[in-house]
């Protein structure tokens, strides 16, 4: 169960050529929305993706249409984190690349995830 929504098919992340090296990117989607695997509740929340890209950047119709996506994965927030991180870092290769989750609070208690990837 800990594994739930890792693998839910998603649409597909586009990307257009960079022109410029040694800048960064920052988009924030303030609706984030899936469902707790656990309590089949909606969850809420906050994506902040800061990037320096290489070759490609994320085109934001197609990211927008991916994060539109998970409000019907059940997903924990960890787990949509990680992911997210990880496709978009298969889509663009990035130099480096920090997702960021600020999640509303439930039961009074505040969640913050944040994955990064560096290129070795």
């Amino acid at each position: 169960k800990s594994r739930t929504g890792l693998d839910a098919k998603l649409p597909r992340l586009e990307t257009w050529e960079n022109q410029f090296p040694g800048y960064t990117i920052t988009i924030v989607d303030p609706e984030y929305n899936a469902i707790c695997p656990k309590t089949g509740l909606p969850d809420f929340g906050k994506l902040t993706i800061s990037y320096e890209p290489d070759r490609k950047c994320i085109e934001l119709k197609s990211f927008k249409m991916y994060m539109t996506a998970y409000r019907h994965v059940g997903i924990f927030y960890e787990n949509a984190v990680n992911r997210i991180l990880r496709d978009l870092v298969k889509a663009c290769d990035p130099v480096w690349m920090t997702v960021t989750g600020e999640f509303n609070a439930r039961g009074g208690i505040g969640t913050k995830v944040e994955a990064t990837h560096r290129r070795a």
